[in-house]
């Protein structure tokens, strides 16, 4: 058993970009990955999250080129070779659902916002586990886009900060295909040491955002995050493919408050959608319904330290999640149980589903004994073993000069 760390792959993108190009980084880039406490498939139905940004990251370095052209590498790629694309006009729609689409996405949606995006060589180093549902997408997505206003000299903050996190969203949804919402990269961008984010998507793509102190280490406290090597993906395919997994679950959301006549889920009184018929549209929309209230005590009850009650919502929270929302798989259940069983306070599947990971609240004094059960458990069924991530709440977007 071990803790997968979050060394600092800033040292190896830059590297490996002055042996692609034989000059120098201009700039050095860092998105965050980020872990859900508790809110899942609430974001794009008008409720609330509440993410921590990982310490786990993708670095990008970059620099300019005169010619126009757009190259990318990732030292995560199979394949370790370059993406070269002739302009960032070329960066659009059109491209195929790849790592590389969430990489130069970005820069074709910025481009389009009005930044005098340049062309660019760019080298992605990461430490953020690829199909664990920990958005490895969005940190990508935010380090590519840092990396940019770096090169402009234009620091990750302000309106260029949400006008990043907006670039992101739209990066994913229209080059890439995935209809996600909005969580993922706002909190890769503001994420805050210390905090977890409260995210509140009433208005719509442009949440209210607020931190919440997170004081883990001062309680004796720890998130165990687990991946279970079930590896997910948000993207369903093609235009004509037919939606499944996460479009499936959106759709059926969105009718549910078609039927229920509310411009999103957030507007349902828990009594009207009792009375919808028995079916996916009602089972999604008591999830929702349930989860965005569960946000808002999960707060209260880190205000007030509640263990107890902590604990409770994250079980409620994994059980409508496998029974209405069913996003959870064996393997996350497995996890599930197998923590609260050696004595994590609480613990549910997190990100989309379909596999990837868990999260527990854990006594920092328990956290071996937790992580051993957890794989003992695995072993037992025949399944790989789990990778385990100690997590603090760690700082959204940033780029510093070469």
């Amino acid at each position: 058993m071990g803790f997968l760390a979050a060394l600092d792959r800033g040292p190896t993108a830059r590297a490996a970009l002055e042996a692609m190009t034989g000059a120098p980084a201009q700039v050095l880039a860092r998105a965050p990955g980020r872990v859900n406490l508790i809110g899942e498939h609430t974001d794009y139905n008008g409720g609330a999250v509440l993410p921590v940004a990982l310490p786990h990251a993708t670095w990008a370095a970059a620099s300019e080129r005169r010619d126009g052209r757009v190259r990318v590498r990732s030292l995560q790629s199979d394949t370790d070779r370059a993406v070269e694309l002739p302009s960032v006009a070329a960066c659009g729609p059109g491209l195929s659902p790849t790592w590389a689409g969430y990489a130069v996405g970005v820069l074709w949606t910025l481009a389009r916002a009005g930044v005098p995006v340049p062309g660019l060589d760019l080298v992605v180093d990461s430490t953020v586990p690829l199909g664990a549902g920990l958005s490895s997408s969005a940190a990508l997505e935010c380090a590519v886009g840092a990396a940019v206003l770096g090169v402009l000299g234009r620091p990750v903050a302000g309106a260029d900060a949400d006008l990043l996190v907006t670039a992101a969203v739209a990066a994913e949804q229209e080059v890439v295909g995935a209809p996600t919402g909005g969580m993922d990269q706002a909190v890769a961008v503001h994420g805050r040491a210390g905090h977890a984010v409260h995210l509140d998507f009433a208005t719509g793509a442009a949440a209210a955002r607020r931190l919440v102190p997170l004081p883990l280490h001062e309680r004796g406290l720890a998130l165990l995050v687990t991946d279970t090597g079930v590896a997910h993906a948000l993207a369903d395919g093609g235009p004509d493919a037919e939606p499944v997994g996460y479009a499936a679950r959106r759709a059926d959301c969105e009718e549910a408050a078609r039927l229920l006549g509310v411009p999103t889920l957030r507007e349902a009184a828990p009594d009207a959608v009792a009375a919808l018929p028995e079916g996916r549209p009602r089972r999604r929309a008591r999830h929702v319904v349930s989860e965005t209230a569960r946000v808002a005590a999960f707060v209260t009850a880190l205000e007030r330290d509640d263990r107890r009650e902590l604990g409770r919502l994250l079980a409620d929270s994994h059980a409508s999640l496998r029974d209405d929302m069913e996003v959870s798989c064996p393997e996350l259940d497995l996890a599930v149980a197998a923590a609260t069983g050696a004595g994590a306070l609480g613990a549910r599947m997190t990100g989309g589903g379909f596999g990837g990971s868990t999260v527990a609240l854990v006594e920092e004094r328990s956290l071996g004994q937790v992580a051993a059960a957890v794989d003992e458990a695995f072993e037992r069924e025949g399944l790989a073993a789990p990778r385990h991530l100690v997590v603090e709440a760690s700082d959204g977007a940033s780029w510093s000069p070469v």
